[in-house]
């Protein structure tokens, strides 16, 4: 009996044992499948409809502030009409706005932006910009008629969200948008470089609206500025 009741006492340990492991592992799992669908829906939801963008510059100010969180509705543009004359817009500059690429970049490093930059969390890509879009394809956008405005298609535009201070435009410019593309500029035009900077570029300044990543239409934080962005004007009855 002895030797019987030796041999039982360990089954029953080894038993007892495993069932503590296997409900310890479940206590780790079950967390942490959780977390992986939270992060997927998250990814998902930023690939497809909503992605926060840290605003890392000042060339949108006052509507946008360095270190603002904007939240791009990927949608805006998805299902019905592309931009419009006024919309802050996300977009991607490559071949329009920038043609460098980082010769250090690699696979990992580049990952690693890509996921911090989708929480907004870190700047976006250097190739990512915002701006308002002035002109649609086919509009004549030229600056400064004599009261020193822009003007699309013969007509000023008002812009009341420019920064204090600023003038319309200091380069003179006048140029023919061309079709499926788009005329950009920043609020603060001292501090922005865009359209004007570019016009000798591929696409003579214009942005392809293929390269659109979506509407700014909501500040996100901080807690003081969270609301939706107004619409920009289109243009003035003169």
């Amino acid at each position: 009996m002895d030797t019987e009741e030796q041999h039982d006492e360990p089954e029953r340990d080894r038993s007892s044992a495993s069932e503590e492991e296997a409900g310890g592992r479940s206590r780790f799992a079950r967390p942490a499948l959780y977390a992986g669908l939270v992060l997927g829906a998250l990814l998902l939801t930023n690939a497809f409809v909503m992605q926060p963008f840290l605003i890392p510059s000042s060339s949108m100010d006052p509507t946008l502030r360095v270190g603002d969180r904007v939240l791009v509705n990927k949608l805006a543009y998805r299902f019905g009409d592309g931009p419009q004359r006024g919309d802050v817009i996300v977009f991607d500059g490559t071949d329009s706005f920038s043609t460098d690429a980082d010769p250090d970049a690699n696979a990992v490093t580049t990952a690693l932006r890509k996921a911090g930059a989708a929480t907004g969390l870190v700047p976006p890509a250097e190739t990512d910009y915002v701006k308002r879009v002035i002109g649609v394809g086919g509009d004549l956008v030229r600056c400064c008629d004599r009261r020193g405005r822009i003007e699309v298609n013969g007509r000023p535009v008002s812009e009341d969200y420019l920064h204090p201070g600023d003038a319309p435009s200091t380069v003179p410019f006048e140029t023919r948008v061309p079709e499926g593309r788009l005329w950009v500029m920043g609020d603060h035009r001292d501090k922005s470089s865009d359209s004007r900077d570019h016009l000798g570029d591929p696409g003579g300044g214009t942005v392809p609206v293929d390269r659109v990543i979506g509407r700014a239409d909501w500040i996100g934080w901080p807690l003081g500025r969270i609301g939706s962005l107004p619409a920009g004007a289109d243009g003035d009855d003169d």
